[in-house]
This record gives structure tokens, C-alpha cells and sequence, in this order.
């Protein structure tokens, strides 16, 4: 028995979380975790572009929190559901990415501008996609439950996507063009 893709459940603009509850398509639940997929796929080009083996591994794996934290926002909160958790000791295995290559760096001085190279650039387009999807999910939690955590973590994965920026254009030779005011 083969599985179809397409339910037509969705034809009329509605969509369904984890627990039945339906929604407009256009509700800022859906938004916020069809952003979190966005970002996902964004971070799957910049794991496939990345040229050292540990950092596509731990790209792999923040691909796989960001799944779980879809899981969380798609779900309903007013429902007990078996869904994946998010704990603070996956932020803090950011944090300790985030220092290990802030340690190779030189010191930031200045704003700079996206670019350089096409992997630099992909990662600060990653970068933005997090903090919109960050911004979404803040919206929500104004108005439903959200998790605290989900938060905090786009909040240092986004922090984490500017390093990852400046590390890249540092392995790739790539010139940080310094932001000035014309």
C-alpha cells in the first residue's frame, strides 16, 4: 500500500495540528512553524555547503532539534501530546559551538555586510529566516502557550547562524566587507 502525499483536507485553507484541532493556513501558529520548516531547508543548503565534516554533522543536528521544535508549535497546546522536548543542555551545546569558533575570530569592530562568498551569504539568509521565525513564534506566545525554550533557542541559533557566517568566511579566505555609513 503506497502512501499518498496530498490529503485535500487542506483545499479549502485550513490545515490541522497534532490533535485535530483545525486552522486557517494563514494563522500565526502556521506561520510560525511553516517558518521553522523554511528554516530548515535554508540550513540543509548551508550543511551541504559547508566544506568540514563536524560542522555538516552538527548542522545535521540542530536540522533535527528544529524538527522537534515544528512538532511543538504544530501541536495543540491545549492537548497533553507525546511530542519531542527541547532542553536547555541542546542550547548550551550551541553556546559551546558558538565559543569554539568565536575563539578563531578576530574580534568584531564593526557592522558588517552579508556576503563575501555564496556559503557566507547563505548563512546570514539562514541567519534572517531565524529571526523572523523567532519574531512569529514571540507573536504566538502573546496570544497562546509556547514553550519559553523555543524561543530562547531560535534566539541562539540565530546568534549562532552570524557565527557560523563569520567562521565560514574566515576557512573560506572570504573578505568581511565593513559596513560605513556613506
Amino acid at each position: 500500500m503506497s502512501f499518498k502525499i496530498y490529503t485535500k483536507t487542506g483545499d479549502l485553507g485550513e490545515t490541522g495540528l497534532f490533535g485535530g484541532r483545525r486552522l486557517s493556513k494563514s494563522h500565526l501558529r502556521i506561520d510560525a512553524y511553516g517558518t521553522v520548516d523554511e528554516l530548515n531547508s535554508h540550513l540543509g543548503l548551508v550543511r551541504d555547503l559547508q566544506h568540514r565534516e563536524e560542522v555538516r554533522e552538527f548542522m545535521h543536528r540542530i536540522q533535527s532539534q528544529l524538527f522537534s521544535i515544528g512538532s511543538i508549535l504544530a501541536s495543540d497546546p491545549e492537548k497533553q501530546l507525546p511530542i519531542p522536548e527541547l532542553t536547555e543542555a541542546d542550547i548550551e551545546v550551541i553556546e559551546q559551538e558558538m565559543d569554539h569558533m568565536d575563539e578563531e575570530l578576530p574580534d568584531l569592530k564593526n557592522f558588517i555586510l552579508p556576503g563575501g562568498h555564496p556559503t557566507v551569504s547563505y548563512c546570514h539568509i539562514a541567519r534572517c529566516v531565524c529571526r523572523r521565525a523567532e519574531r512569529l513564534v514571540v507573536a504566538l506566545a502573546g496570544t497562546e502557550r509556547v514553550p519559553a525554550i523555543v524561543i530562547k533557542y531560535l534566539n541562539r541559533l540565530s546568534d549562532y547562524l552570524f557565527i557560523l557566517a563569520r567562521w565560514t568566511a574566515k576557512e573560506l579566505e572570504a573578505p568581511e566587507v565593513i559596513w560605513k555609513n556613506s
